[in-house]
């Protein structure tokens, strides 16, 4: 059965990491071989330097990776920031209604965020937030899953501990940034993997409030070697893609041990 577990593993992550070798590959393909009738996994000719060297000639690739970068700190800063206090009350403060909120955080996960697109766009018009790179980050403020997954973390730590904290004269808040925060490190380097992956990755909200150039993020900007009239560039496109992913994949790995430790601790108490 051990050996069955692990081809299984072996194959289905085989299946996971193809789209992404193919994407590698083919940024380093030239374009005849993109487009050649016969396929051939492995490049007859690498043309990784010419490709890559496009992406920033044509693009202002850093300016972009830059605003992905602002935008996902400022959201996640955010998003901790109301999640952090919304979670412990949820977990560790007895009062009435608190399943009727924490239900309604449950029904928060299964909205998808093309169903508050126009009512949140028609808010950002009448605020004058449109093309500003705070009218792709403030809707995003409020996390339902980052409540989610620190309130189950937290109903993990015992309640002597904030017990404690109390007698020493910590306030509730004080509790939450200065106790809850720092013992709950796991579940939010989870969650804050989630929330960097989901925003950098993001493509349809900056779509609709993004029109300048200069202000458009990472996803956005690969759009830019998609032409329908003069022919896709696949080899530059899929050189911006590896570029693009690159951060997420480097953050990933460095913070896997406590990415995993999150996710498993955050569900052993329901």
């Amino acid at each position: 059965m051990r050996v069955v577990r692990h081809a299984v593993l072996w194959v289905t992550g085989l299946i996971s990491l193809a789209p992404f070798v193919w994407m590698l590959l083919t940024a380093c393909k030239p374009a005849n071989e993109v487009f050649g009738r016969e396929l051939h996994i492995l490049p007859a000719h690498y043309a990784c330097a010419e490709n890559f060297a496009t992406v920033f000639s044509m693009m202002p690739m850093l300016r972009y990776l830059a605003n992905g970068a602002f935008v996902v700190v400022v959201i996640l800063a955010l998003q901790l920031l109301l999640a952090l206090p919304c979670a412990y009350v949820l977990a560790k403060i007895s009062h009435r209604g608190r399943g009727v909120l924490f239900g309604a955080v449950v029904f928060c996960l299964m909205l998808p965020t093309q169903v508050v697109a126009i009512p949140q766009f028609l808010l950002a018009q009448q605020l004058g937030l449109v093309d500003s790179i705070w009218a792709v980050a403030l809707p995003h403020a409020f996390s339902a899953f980052g409540i989610y997954l620190l309130r189950q973390y937290f109903q993990t730590i015992p309640d002597e501990l904030l017990d404690a904290a109390r007698l020493d004269g910590f306030s509730e808040f004080a509790i939450v940034f200065r106790l809850m925060l720092p013992v709950a490190l796991p579940a939010v380097i989870a969650f804050g993997i989630f929330s960097v992956t989901a925003h950098w990755n993001e493509f349809f909200w900056p779509q609709i409030v993004l029109s300048s150039p200069e202000k458009l993020l990472p996803p956005l900007g690969i759009a830019f070697f998609r032409n329908e009239e003069a022919g896709t560039d696949y080899g530059a496109l899929m050189a911006a893609a590896s570029i693009v992913i690159a951060p997420l994949v480097i953050a990933f790995l460095l913070a896997q041990r406590r990415f995993i430790e999150g996710i498993a601790l955050s569900g052993l108490k329901g």
